[in-house]
């Protein structure tokens, strides 16, 4: 039942994270699972990405250097992206931060808290993107 349904997944989750154990970590459980991955190291990259890609969901860790973060990587998929805006699972490793709170209290976004094991990421991606 299982290969069915990974060979109608095409369309790529798109990944943005600015370390890269944790994008190798995220990715590997991902594909493992059978999703597929498009890796990128910043926010701006994502939103590149975002442009003209066609992705099922986006997960992008909160707090990146450079000039995009994800929170702002969040609004721009909320005004330009509608068909992704339920789509978005947040990783962040600083919940007590207020702007952090601000975001997931006011949005509804799941998010998903560093460290995380592997069932807690693919559970909530399979809650949020559906299996693959």
């Amino acid at each position: 039942m299982n290969a069915p349904a990974k060979a109608r997944t095409t369309t790529p989750i798109l990944l943005i994270e600015d370390e890269p154990s944790v994008t190798a970590f995220v990715r590997t459980a991902l594909e493992r699972r059978g999703y597929r991955v498009v890796p990128t190291a910043s926010g701006a990259e994502g939103l590149e990405r975002l442009v003209n890609g066609h992705f099922c969901g986006v997960i992008s860790d909160i707090r990146m250097p450079g000039s995009v973060n994800g929170a702002e990587v969040h609004a721009w998929i909320q005004e330009n992206r509608p068909e992704l805006r339920a789509k978005i699972i947040l990783i962040t490793g600083d919940t007590a931060n207020s702007e952090t709170q601000a975001l997931l209290g006011g949005s509804g976004t799941p998010c998903i808290e560093k460290p995380f094991r592997v069932q807690q990421l693919l559970t909530l991606v399979e809650k949020t993107f559906g299996k693959p």
